[in-house]
């Protein structure tokens, strides 16, 4: 369990939050980037540690076919630190991203070209 000290209007008090929580905020924000998918496995493909420092953030994905692998790395490495860093207050010290394969579309069965001469039957 993480927790962090928060004090709004000079109140004492500590806010605690689950390491599955901000585990949660990083795959709503995977969820909003276009191109990959997690890898599937129990774990999720996310690794959480956290540090002095910050949070270091070790995640799987799978690119889809036609995206570029950088952008996709660096669009996610900005959702997962704008959207935890904003929902829990805690700051992202590092994100390692790992494609680990790329998915492509579905090949459609061929349709049958007809010659000139077998539509003539």
């Amino acid at each position: 369990m993480a927790s962090i000290k928060y004090n709004p209007n000079g109140q004492k008090g500590r806010i605690t939050y689950n390491s599955d929580i901000v585990s949660g905020i990083v795959v709503l924000s995977l969820q909003e980037t276009e191109g990959i998918e997690l890898v599937p496995s129990k774990s999720k493909g996310i690794k959480l540690c956290f540090e002095k420092e910050g949070i270091f953030v070790d995640i799987s994905v799978i690119a889809h076919y036609g995206y570029s692998v950088p952008e996709l790395a660096f669009r996610i490495q900005q959702n997962i630190k704008q959207m935890v860093e904003s929902m829990t207050k805690y700051k992202i010290a590092k994100v390692d991203v790992h494609v680990q394969s790329v998915v492509f579309p579905p090949s459609k069965p061929e349709e049958a070209v007809l010659s000139p001469e077998d539509t003539k039957n």
